[in-house]
Formats: C-alpha cells, structure tokens, sequence
C-alpha cells in the first residue's frame, strides 16, 4: 500500500511541474514578418561572418526591368523592387539577389516562380554549387554561390526574422 502511495504521489509531483513549465517557444522564422530596412543594409547584413577572402569581388546591382529574366528568371512586373550582388568576374558563379514584393502574400508566390525559373547556370562557363530561395514577409532571396558560401547566407538571411 505504500509503494501506491509513493508512486501515486511521484506522479502527481511530475504532473505538478509539468503543469507549472513555460510553454516551449517556436524557432520558426516569421515568414509574414516584414523586414526593416533597405535592400542593400539587408544585403550587407547577408554577408556578415563571411571572411573576404571567401568571397569573390563582389558589385551591387539594382534589378530592373532590361535585366530581371536573366537575374531572377521572372519579369520586374512580379516584385517592387530588387538589388543583385554578384561577382565582378564572371568566371565566378556567385549571385545574390533580393526581391521586395507588394505583399507577404505576393512574395510567397514570387518565391515559388523564382525557385521554378531561376537560372543556376546563366553563366557562360561555371555552375552554381548550391541555389537557394527563401522568404521572409515581402523579401524573397535567391542565392546562387559555393554551397559553404549560400548556407551561411541563408542562416544570415533567416536570423534577420528573429
């Protein structure tokens, strides 16, 4: 009888923390959470960490409506506004682009057409390692690097949602 009662009581013990716990927070990124700022400071947040000497020679360029199907693989038409980062020597596959849409709602579906048309090979001789496209509210990312480089810049990218 006692060891019933021992056991009724370690039982009711564990319920009794249980129930007193803060409940478990989510690490998900707030994928309908705009993110503040510019392109380029979202850019340039994208890079931190990266040594430059992993890095090639990199230019900023604004995606416009002559060059967006090259850079991104859909029309200016799809998104407000866009900023590509990408190696100054085009023997490089490095691409970095940001897409800011009219609506979290309109990036979602921008990230899905980018993902479909985007072209990891639209350099004349190299490859992209790794293409990644992410979203975060209105922004959508499209990178196009070395797999070491596009993994860091996708952890740079989801952790500017927290």
């Amino acid at each position: 009888m006692k060891k019933i009662a021992l056991m009724l009581a370690a039982v009711l013990v564990v319920l009794l923390f249980a129930a007193c716990g803060t409940p478990a927070s989510s690490s998900a990124p707030a994928a309908d959470a705009n993110l503040e700022g510019t392109l380029e400071e979202i850019m340039e947040k994208l890079y931190e960490g990266i040594p430059e000497d992993q890095l090639p020679m990199l230019a900023n360029t604004p995606i416009t409506e002559e060059n967006a199907e090259y850079m991104v693989g859909v029309t200016a038409d799809n998104f407000k506004e866009g900023l590509s980062s990408d190696a100054m020597i085009n023997a490089v596959a490095h691409s970095v682009c940001l897409l800011r849409a009219e609506s979290a709602e309109a990036a979602e579906e921008l990230a899905k057409q980018v993902e479909e048309k985007a072209n990891p090979n639209k350099w004349v001789c190299v490859s992209a390692e790794e293409t990644i496209v992410d979203r975060i509210g209105d922004v959508v990312v499209l990178i196009m690097a070395s797999a070491d480089n596009a993994e860091t810049i996708d952890a740079n990218f989801k952790a500017l949602a927290e």
